[in-house]
């Protein structure tokens, strides 16, 4: 496997797999990287940029893109941030202020941002081969999975959340039971590599595959959202000719020529994250060139003073970014497309679903 060393100091070419024409070059790489550690606490966290708050889903999709450029070590030390301040029923919070743990300003503890940590720990392992990390991570993700499972409805899929108080949200989000399919994936994975079967977990991640592919009438209608279109597909719920088909279904809808795609319809609303994730699920199902189309479209929301950042969104009838925010997880996921195409093993394999345990292929549906 591929390890790319530890940063900017490990010699010339070590960003060549994140040198895409007409989306990066090596240069822009390195300051994209460069804007993501900035972003980043001495503790390890890194919110969305200093002064907003931080999520434990976009702390780890940052994460993983650190991984992706050979920041190993910046990655770890935002998994340990994980790691010191779970709670102890296994979650976090679903919001921090300015990732201080001390200071949570959603005390919500929702089910795909709790998942999440096993996709940025296996990817971690990947990109490093060091099996003395997922032995540090082992109790953390296996608290965050049960703790997550804890809300798998009968049907299938997972409860968004638990208030507050502990009172458990039963309604179901199809994106966010998707990212937890992937999850789910990963943790069994994690679980392989340690000789720690989970044998209820695969039965669980059995049944949130059915539920997705099979009964829509399970999740809360949010159709006009961009996730739930290609989320399924992302998470590697829905394969083959389905996931074609998928796409296929609603790309006039939210694809917009030359600027990249809608958050939501019928908003005139187009997002670097939504964007750049539908480029990586485009990769997945093949679709090589025309992800590298959708990641060429969103160049516009580069900004322009060296930062190296992405602003958040663009609304094209008035003309004008908004928010006017340039957050690391966009960031991120542009770097995560990127490392997909180009050919970055840890990367490749987490969203491509190799390395996995067998039998955890979905079943075509």
């Amino acid at each position: 496997m591929t390890s790319l060393g530890a940063g900017p100091g490990s010699g010339p070419g070590y960003l060549e797999h994140l040198v895409l024409p007409g989306v990066l070059t090596g240069g822009q790489a390195a300051e994209t990287v460069a804007g993501i550690l900035a972003g980043q606490r001495e503790d390890g966290a890194i919110p969305w940029f200093r002064g907003h708050h931080l999520d434990p889903w976009d702390h780890t999709e940052a994460a993983m893109a650190l991984d992706a450029a050979g920041e190993h070590e910046a990655a770890a030390r935002a998994y340990e941030w994980l790691v010191r301040h779970q709670n102890p029923d296994g979650s976090w919070y679903a919001a921090y202020d300015d990732g201080d743990h001390a200071r949570p300003t959603d005390l919500a503890r929702e089910s795909n941002f709790c998942a999440y940590i096993a996709v940025g720990v296996w990817h971690h392992y990947l990109a490093t081969g060091d099996d003395a990390f997922i032995d540090r991570m082992w109790p953390a993700v296996y608290a965050a999975v049960e703790f997550v499972l804890a809300l798998q409805q009968p049907g299938g899929q997972i409860g968004w959340k638990r208030e507050k108080d502990g009172t458990p949200v039963n309604d179901a989000l199809l994106t966010g039971s998707s990212s937890i399919h992937q999850a789910l994936r990963c943790a069994l994975a994690i679980a392989e590599r340690r000789e720690e079967p989970q044998p209820d977990w695969e039965l669980a991640v059995g049944a949130l595959r059915h539920a997705i592919q099979r009964h829509p009438e399970r999740f809360l209608d949010k159709s006009r959202y961009s996730m739930d279109w290609y989320y399924p597909v992302l998470a590697g719920a829905v394969t083959g000719a389905a996931a074609k088909e998928r796409i296929e279904a609603h790309w006039d809808a939210f694809v917009v020529p030359g600027l990249g795609v809608r958050c939501v319809l019928p908003n005139p609303w187009v997002t670097g994250g939504e964007s750049c994730e539908l480029a990586l699920a485009l990769w997945m199902t093949g679709e090589s060139d025309r992800a590298l189309e959708i990641l060429q479209s969103v160049q516009h929301l580069r900004a322009d003073d060296g930062s190296g950042m992405y602003w958040t969104g663009y609304v094209f009838d008035d003309e004008a970014i908004w928010p006017r925010e340039l957050t690391t997880w966009t960031a991120g996921s542009l770097l995560l497309a990127v490392a997909a195409l180009g050919g970055e093993e840890a990367t490749c394999a987490v969203f491509s679903g190799e390395r996995l345990p067998s039998g955890l292929d979905p079943d075509c549906c």
